[in-house]
């Protein structure tokens, strides 16, 4: 039924409220498991009308001896909360009390709701916050995440940044509280030794608390941990999380690819440690359709790609030999997003590389036999046209690299453009050669590769014919160039095409005309009459800036500046702002944007040096919590609370009242039954003291044990008679409590 009404409930509301009487009197049930489940199910009926009945229910279950109901409690809160958000702040005392609780499950529960209801009530954790951390390794896995993550929460925000880890934050002070050796870090004391290494002796309880859960069993355990150890633990530790992180891709498929999310995001800003397991993250390449590793989909064969080129620059030899043969096999797979991926890869481990290093040269090997044996093999497949643009926009920024050393690697691509289809390799080719073929007196190809491109310029894409006519104003400005360095003021200078002149006005019949004048005028006709309406500007503005001597030196700053280097991105970049193992991380900057999902919530920054809390706030819970009940008790465990109550029901709660066990009957002047027992004993010995004495003083003494044994006799034939009419009902418990009495 109470599993009914918790599927239910919602949207028959009128009808669920008249089940909350029965859910109430399950509330005072002898079954521990029927109370938790009752308060479960009355927390998760949804309905705003019975908000104060849950919050009462809740602060009932606090005080539950029972810690089942505890925990039911505690994972309760924030469904009320979400009922009624005003009764947040008197649920937040709930859970202070519940943080503190003596067992790990309770506690887990209770750190849990913590993240949900109050994160930023720090306050509230500072006196549970050692005996949270020593109960980490016994939570369930589900209080493992939550106080893991709470705990990574609070280290930022009370202590300062001591050892600022590569994925941290850095800030610019740093504090000593206690130090520690290396060696001693991880020991039963860390503050046995003094050393190297800084660290808040709490800070270390915590990361010493989460080591064993780096090997839990449970993926998600091993994801928080690492997130623990890259954002608080020193740079000198942060290996010990690599390892855990490298083992999940031995999981199930869905947890292989949210595994290289993370170590991608890890491997941008630590790529050191993640180099020992570089044999890890080899895609395998097979021959099937997809392409992919046998063990991997494409997709995470693409991500070890770019693992491989994050992890090249810092491999030893053999490592990067080992890279390199796997791009080559890479390139040649017949997915085209493989191969694709494996020639940026290439071309980031090449622009890795200094410029007169052997891998550039063989990377850029590779890429021009791509290239060549692509456009020979299928010069009209549309896979094979995007990877030689690929290949070549990779080349272009391996050329700008070092322009001096790659003169020749531009001829050779000039070459290529008998035979390239591709529109985006074309106009990468024809940009190379004015960029780097055209101001070079020995190697000047530029003016006879505009030449032959001239020909077919009506028949080229729109992107070629844009370098086409930019390769002109280049050819035409160095043609310039050279006439003003040789002191020639020759009416060519002035050759220009003006839209409003006609073929008569242009300077054709100058008597002083030059090949590449001419070029340049044929060009700039070309592109007069183009349909495309970007060109036609852009060509005008080119004619334009070299009209008239004067430009001329503003059309070399516009034209022939050296451009900047560019970047190669790795897909990876967009996550290295986002938590590790949160779901913004796994999607990407890409996807979800600068600031992530909606219900994403960063980091907090390092606290200042001199503006942390106090660490004697966490002395209180260095020891072993306290827990309120419902008596208004405070230190007591369950196990006395338990008891007190087996007590209370077996002798004072049966009307006389007369032997309440504990502090209480102390407080409130009653007896147990050991204190008349004591205090019998008392006066038999002090009654054998007295007999020495005098025998005036005997006679008195014996006149007043013959009071107190009548007065004794008189209560016991009271009270002998009160237990027979009251025990009729059950002889055992009236033979039983007359023994008690007796």
């Amino acid at each position: 039924m109470y599993l009914y009404l918790l599927q239910h409930a919602e949207s028959e509301p009128d009808t669920a409220l008249l089940a909350i009487n029965a859910i109430q009197k399950s509330l005072s049930a002898p079954d521990p498991a029927l109370r938790a489940l009752a308060l479960r199910v009355m927390a998760g009926i949804r309905v705003p009308a019975i908000a104060q009945i849950v919050s009462l229910a809740i602060r009932r279950g606090v005080a539950d001896m029972s810690p089942l109901v505890r925990r039911a409690a505690a994972l309760a809160v924030p469904k009320c909360a979400r009922l009624d958000p005003q009764a947040a702040p008197a649920l937040l005392d709930c859970l202070a009390t519940l943080l503190g609780d003596r067992q790990y499950y309770v506690a887990g529960a209770a750190a849990s709701a913590f993240m949900h209801v109050g994160p930023d009530r720090i306050d509230l954790v500072h006196k549970h916050y050692r005996s949270l951390v020593r109960k980490l390794a016994d939570m369930d896995e589900w209080g493992q995440l939550a106080t893991l993550q709470l705990m990574t929460s609070y280290a930022r925000r009370c202590f300062p940044n001591h050892d600022a880890s590569p994925l941290a934050p850095t800030s610019s002070s740093t504090t000593t509280t206690t130090t520690t050796t290396t060696a001693d870090f991880y020991a039963t004391n860390p503050t046995a030794s003094a050393s190297t290494t800084s660290i808040d002796p709490d800070l270390a309880l915590l990361l010493t608390s989460t080591m064993p859960l780096l090997q839990s069993r449970t993926s998600a355990v091993i994801v928080a941990a690492a997130r623990l150890y890259l954002a608080l633990a020193p740079s000198s530790h942060l290996h010990l999380a690599v390892g855990p992180l490298v083992s999940l891709l031995r999981g199930s498929p869905s947890t292989h690819a949210l595994a290289l999310h993370a170590i991608t995001a890890c491997a941008l800003v630590l790529p050191a440690a993640f180099v020992p397991y570089l044999t890890h993250f080899l895609p395998r390449t097979g021959g099937g359709s997809g392409g992919g590793s046998s063990d991997a989909p494409p997709a995470a064969s693409i991500q070890k790609l770019d693992l491989l080129a994050l992890l090249f620059p810092h491999a030893p030899a053999r490592g990067k030999s080992l890279v390199l043969a796997e791009l080559a096999h890479a390139v040649r797979s017949p997915d085209a997003r493989l191969a694709a991926a494996a020639v940026r890869a290439l071309g980031r481990c090449a622009a890795a590389a200094p410029p007169a290093d052997p891998v550039t040269r063989h990377c850029l090997a590779l890429l021009l036999d791509l290239v060549a044996s692509a456009d020979d093999a299928a010069p009209d497949d549309a896979s094979s046209a995007e990877l030689v643009a690929e290949a070549l926009t990779v080349v272009r920024h391996l050329v700008q690299a070092d322009p001096a050393a790659h003169a020749g690697t531009v001829v050779r691509l000039a070459r290529r453009l008998d035979v390239t289809r591709s529109p985006a390799a074309r106009a990468s080719i024809v940009w190379l050669v004015g960029e780097f073929a055209g101001s070079s007196d020995g190697d000047n190809v530029a003016a006879d590769v505009l030449r032959i491109l001239a020909k077919g310029f009506a028949d080229e894409a729109e992107q070629a014919r844009l370098q086409i006519v930019l390769l002109a104003a280049k050819v035409y400005l160095h043609h310039l160039n050279g006439m003003q360095s040789a002191g020639d003021k020759d009416s060519g200078l002035q050759d220009g095409i003006d839209s409003d002149h006609t073929a008569a006005d242009t300077g054709l019949d100058a008597p002083s005309q030059y090949p590449i004048a001419l070029l340049w005028r044929y060009i700039l006709l070309l592109a007069r009459y183009d349909t495309s309406y970007d060109l036609r500007d852009r060509a005008r503005v080119y004619r334009a800036l070299l009209a008239a001597p004067q430009s001329t030196q503003l059309a070399t700053l516009l034209l022939l500046a050296p451009k900047p280097i560019p970047h190669s991105r790795s897909p990876g970049e967009g996550r290295i702002a986002f938590t590790l193992g949160s779901a913004s991380q796994a999607l990407g900057g890409d996807v979800v944007g600068a600031s992530g999902l909606p219900e994403y919530v960063a980091l907090p920054d390092w606290v200042v040096d001199g503006e942390q809390p106090d660490a004697r706030l966490r002395a209180d819970g260095s020891g072993a919590a306290a827990t309120t009940y419902g008596d208004g008790l405070r230190g007591v465990s369950a196990a006395d609370r338990l008891e007190a109550q087996a007590g209370r029901a077996g002798s004072w709660n049966q009307g006389a009242g007369k032997t309440k066990p504990g502090a209480e009957a102390g407080a409130r002047g009653e007896k147990s039954l050991d204190d008349w027992l004591a205090e019998s004993d008392a006066e038999e010995g002090s009654a054998e003291g007295d007999e020495e004495s005098s025998s005036g003083e005997e006679g008195d003494t014996e006149a007043g044990e013959g009071s107190s044994s009548e007065e004794e006799s008189m209560d016991e034939e009271e009270q002998e008679d009160d237990l027979s009419s009251s025990g009729a009902e059950n002889d055992d418990d009236h033979n039983e409590k007359e023994r008690l009495v007796k």
